[in-house]
């Protein structure tokens, strides 16, 4: 059996893709050099930079997620390091209202399962996936650090702590 020679590129050379970089308006672009200018390091504007990706383009995807290395001068496995550490950067399509229920111990303890099927029959869906409207998508992560207030879920970035049946169903009720 013979081998062939791997050929790995030096990290010091750009990737290149079949996608090209997102591109975005002038304005978004003003938006993204506000935020370059609060950091001595470009690197460090790498969150808030990708909240804006997100939102410009529903979710991180690889031509943001191109953009965004590009943009700060880095790898693009350093970008999806980032993304992919974080429960509130979506690398995939999601809903309007994503979902995202604590899965943890305290959690868990204290109702998460009877809060899960309740949530996904509600909305005929199971975790992980989103509704045919694409309003809500549900995602079981973990802990989202309200431990003495489980069980318990986020939506966008609002925290519902406390969760009943009845709870649940007054938030879902009040989603527009």
């Amino acid at each position: 059996m013979s081998q062939q020679p791997i050929h790995i590129q030096p990290l010091s050379q750009p990737v290149h893709l079949a996608e090209a970089p997102a591109t975005f308006s002038a304005a978004v672009e003003a938006e993204i050099d506000r935020h370059l200018a609060k950091y001595p390091v470009m690197r460090s504007a790498i969150l808030p930079l990708m909240f804006i990706v997100q939102r410009e383009r529903g979710y991180l995807d690889p031509p943001g997620v191109l953009y965004l290395a590009n943009r700060l001068g880095l790898r693009i496995t350093d970008i999806w390091e980032v993304a992919t550490f974080y429960s509130m950067i979506q690398t995939e399509p999601v809903g309007k209202h994503h979902i995202q229920i604590c899965k943890t111990l305290s959690c868990k303890i204290l109702g998460e399962p009877t809060i899960t099927k309740h949530v996904c029959d509600k909305l005929g869906i199971k975790p992980g996936q989103t509704t045919p409207d694409g309003r809500f998508t549900v995602s079981l992560v973990e802990c989202l650090g309200s431990c003495g207030t489980a069980p318990m879920f986020q939506i966008g970035f609002d925290y519902h702590e406390n969760l009943t049946i009845e709870k649940v169903d007054q938030i879902l009720a009040a989603l527009p």
